[in-house]
């Protein structure tokens, strides 16, 4: 059993020191080492040695080793809950019809050239990258646009260049249809698309909704779109059922080029059974592209009543 002066001294230690909880300030929450403390708690006439000293922060203070968590929101949405269980609604209506559910987003930029990336792998002798991250000796960039089946955890990846736009977000729906959609679904199924409330693919940019009015034309599909709440985006599936096993395919890796990206991500999968299909864009995405102004001027766009911003239907005109 613990001595319990020794409990004492070390709580004492722990408060005195503490950073304070990032999500519950009045929690104990220090980010000194045992050894730290118990070289502080020898001074104190408490010899005790620094695994014992992990041992009372576990089994006697119940503290863990845990590491910053990205969970808070920089802020709020009033219609958080109600946009959420909308989309739930939608969501649910068209798996159980057996109808396209994607969820779609651009992953992380990755620059291509020499830099460091976490990860290990194995290999007759170490690595060797460049000491520092600076994005002006990068020898490319490239923009990861995914599109992820909820259904088939089937998924599509256009990897390209230039800029994150409304066109890619398109174009990439445009090929996960002619490579996987077309042989699974019905062209007379509507699309359910669940898309960031920003970013290329965002509720407030037009020229998303006009090149989808051009794709619906062109494949004489009907999408529906259902946009996540703002200060939501890693509520997304394609983050947690697509994103995060792609970072860690790169894991390791030096990015000398698009190619070893593409194979990186082709190889993914998981327990689960995720396919990933790769394929690199075909031009260069141009920045501040507009929209004509004859769809601005009458948009076909046909919004749901209730949360209108974030749901509406594009369809064939």
């Amino acid at each position: 059993m613990a001595n319990p002066q020794l409990v004492d001294h070390l709580q004492e230690i722990v408060e005195g020191h503490t950073a304070g909880s990032p999500v519950e300030p009045d929690k104990l929450w220090t980010n000194r080492s045992p050894r730290e403390i118990a070289d502080e708690l020898c001074e104190q006439g408490s010899p005790v040695c620094a695994n014992t000293v992990g041992r009372l922060l576990r089994d006697e203070l119940g503290l863990s080793h845990r590491e910053l968590a990205k969970t808070l929101p920089t802020g709020a949405s009033k219609d958080r809950e109600a946009q959420f269980e909308r989309m739930l609604h939608w969501r649910k209506k068209f798996l159980q019809k057996g109808w396209p559910v994607l969820s779609i987003d651009t992953k992380k930029k990755e620059f291509l050239g020499v830099y460091h990336r976490r990860g290990q792998a194995w290999s007759e002798e170490p690595g060797r990258a460049w000491d520092h991250d600076f994005t002006s000796l990068a020898m490319g960039k490239v923009i990861p646009y995914g599109v992820y089946d909820l259904a088939q955890q089937e998924a599509l990846v256009m990897l390209a260049q230039g800029a994150d736009t409304g066109e890619l977000a398109a174009a990439a729906i445009r090929r996960w249809w002619h490579r996987l959609g077309k042989g699974r679904y019905r062209k007379r199924d509507p699309i359910l698309l669940i898309a960031d409330c920003g970013g290329s693919n965002g509720y407030r940019v037009p020229l998303f909704r006009e090149r989808l009015a051009w794709l619906a034309n062109e494949l004489e599909l009907t999408f529906r779109v259902s946009h996540v709440p703002p200060y939501c985006s890693k509520y997304n599936p394609i983050d947690h059922r697509l994103f995060c096993h792609l970072t860690r395919s790169l894991f390791g890796l030096l990015l000398r080029s698009v190619d070893v990206i593409r194979d990186a991500f082709a190889r993914t999968t998981t327990s689960t059974g995720l396919r990933v299909v790769v394929e690199l864009a075909r031009r260069v995405y141009k920045p501040k592209i507009k929209p004509q102004p004859e769809f601005t001027e009458d948009e076909p766009t046909c919004r749901d009543k209730l949360l209108s911003a974030y749901n509406y239907v594009i369809a064939p005109t």
